[in-house]
Formats: C-alpha cells, sequence, structure tokens
C-alpha cells in the first residue's frame, strides 16, 4: 500500500464533499435515495455545475432528464447484450451480428471445452464488468474467469448512473466470436444520433494499447472536430474515412428511427460492418466535453423536451 497516496485520498474524502459522496455512491450508501435526487448530487459532483431539470439546455443536463422521463420498455429490451440481437435482426438484418456461440445463467454452466480457442465472454446487463477476452483458451485462468462474471452478474449497473433501462435486464452471460482487430482492440465508429439523424461520430481507438484510448470526433462528412473528454486525447495519427461510413450512417439511422437520442456502435472488421450495442447515456451524462460549448451544441441538436408534460 502507498501510505502517502491513501493519506491524500483520506484528507480528500474528509475535505471535500463531492469526492466524499462518489466514494460513498461506489459503496451502495446512496442505493436507496430516488433517482432525481441521486442524479442531481452526483451531476455537480461530477462537472461542478448545478442540474437544471425544468430547463434543461445542455447535452448532459438533457440525457439526466431522459432518464427520468423518457422510460419505454423497449429500452430494456435494447440495452440487454442478448435480447438487442433480435431487436437488430428485425431492424437492418442479422448478417451485422456477432456470432453468438452460447449464452448461460451462470458461469459454473459454461462448458469451455465446447468454446473455440478464441472468443469473447460478457455480461448482457453492464458495461464490461466482468468480460473476458480470450484469444488462447489454453492460457485460460477459468477460475478468475468464473468468479469476474460473478461479479459482473452481482453488478447492479443501474445504480450507478440511475440509467433505469438496466434495471430490469435478466442477467446473462454470453459467449460472442472474437473478432480479429489490431493489436490495441477493435475500433468503435459510435454513431449520435438525435431525433433519428445521425449527427456526430465518435471513433474510440487502442483501447488496450500501453499508450491507452483515443477519441476522435467526426461529421457525418468526415470533418474532424476541435472537441474531446477530458480523460482521452485526439489520436496523434489521422483517421481515414472509412469506405463503409454510408452504410453505417444509414444503419444508424434505422436503428436510432423515434428515439430522442441514441448512440449506435459498429466495428468495421476487413470491410464488413458489424453490430456492436446501443447505448441512451453515453459516460452516463457525468463527463465533460472540451471545449465546454460542444455541451450546449448536443444539446441544441436534441432540441426541446416536453417539460409541459410533467
Amino acid at each position: 500500500m502507498n501510505i502517502k497516496r491513501y493519506a491524500r485520498a483520506m484528507r480528500k474524502y474528509m475535505l471535500n464533499p463531492n469526492y466524499r459522496f462518489l466514494i460513498n455512491a461506489g459503496f451502495g450508501k446512496y442505493d436507496d435515495m430516488p433517482d432525481k435526487e441521486y442524479l442531481e448530487r452526483k451531476f455537480e459532483c461530477c462537472t461542478g455545475k448545478q442540474l437544471d431539470l425544468n430547463n434543461p439546455e445542455t447535452f448532459n443536463e438533457k440525457l439526466q432528464w431522459l432518464k427520468l422521463y423518457d422510460r419505454k420498455p423497449e429500452y430494456t429490451v435494447m440495452v440487454d447484450k442478448y435480447k438487442a440481437r433480435d431487436y437488430v435482426s428485425e431492424k437492418i438484418g442479422s448478417q451485422y451480428l456477432i456470432p453468438l456461440l452460447g449464452v448461460w445463467d451462470a458461469p459454473d454452466e459454461i462448458d469451455f471445452g465446447a468454446l473455440p480457442n478464441k472468443f469473447v465472454l460478457k455480461c448482457n446487463h453492464n458495461s464490461g464488468c466482468g468480460m473476458c477476452i480470450c484469444k488462447d483458451k489454453s492460457t485460460l485462468n477459468r477460475k478468475k474467469v468464473r468468479a469476474d462474471l460473478k461479479r459482473g452478474l452481482h453488478q447492479d449497473y443501474y445504480l450507478t448512473g440511475r440509467e433505469w433501462p438496466y434495471k430490469d435486464v435478466p442477467r446473462k452471460i454470453i459467449a460472442e466470436q472474437f473478432m480479429k482487430s489490431d493489436a490495441g482492440g477493435l475500433t468503435d465508429y459510435k454513431v449520435h444520433c438525435f431525433n433519428g439523424n445521425p449527427k456526430l461520430i465518435l471513433v474510440c481507438k487502442d483501447r488496450f494499447a500501453a499508450t491507452g484510448l483515443t477519441e476522435d470526433f467526426f461529421t457525418p462528412n468526415w470533418e474532424h472536430l476541435d472537441m474531446h473528454r477530458p480523460t482521452h486525447p485526439n489520436s496523434s495519427i489521422e483517421i481515414a474515412r472509412p469506405a463503409e461510413l454510408p452504410e453505417i450512417l444509414e444503419l444508424a439511422k434505422k436503428l436510432s428511427e423515434g428515439i430522442p437520442f441514441l448512440r449506435v456502435d459498429f466495428y468495421i472488421i476487413e470491410h464488413n460492418v458489424y453490430f456492436s450495442e446501443l447505448t441512451f447515456y453515453p459516460a452516463s451524462g457525468f463527463e465533460t466535453f472540451e471545449p465546454e460549448r460542444w455541451d450546449e451544441v448536443l444539446g441544441s441538436w436534441l432540441g426541446a423536451l416536453p417539460i409541459s408534460d410533467l
């Protein structure tokens, strides 16, 4: 244990109420807090600003509003990594799905012997906790994988950001085919759709590289934007416009039709497009933009929310 680091953390915990709230929230102290109160407090802790739900203007404010007041049953299906496959297949076709190798209710049910040498295991109800990316089954620590998946299944992902669609997802473990990638992992093309219109593309690269994840934002015409999140820099290497760009934009439009905001994520592997996931609340609406004005720009793209209906 690093004593100096621990002492700094304890001092920060004692003196900084925002930091203290976030730490306590991580330990479940506020699990019973009503969603609205929790979101107001966490929003201020993460952004340094008070959440205005009566007149939301920024993108992050509007995401919090949507968490509370745009609640359609089909959203629970769409965030379920298992059931979403049926939604995607119906909307755009099963050819865009990564092949499914298996589905189980518990880690002990997994038949590793029946899986290929390379595969991906993950929970269907959260965002990475418990995931296993296996590139060589002969070196796999199966005991650790089962323990990680058990922890993942135990996670109540809804409570972390009160993203209500995750609240009632029936928890399962799924195995998918391992897809060819570069050394830093698969590149994500995350299409931000506002009222069914693709307006912004986030490219995430090198998630597992030593240099760390990079994020670059583009217009639908592939114009690089002066925009990033504080925690992840732009790539130092120019990102080429993919030949499949018109295809992923059209697919994103179909999948997001009739929804105020939806981020539709894809991979492009050997010129084939594959669906990744659907996200209603990027970074749970708690991460700022640089420059800050982009929070207002994206908020304007969402348009007016039906506040009068509350």
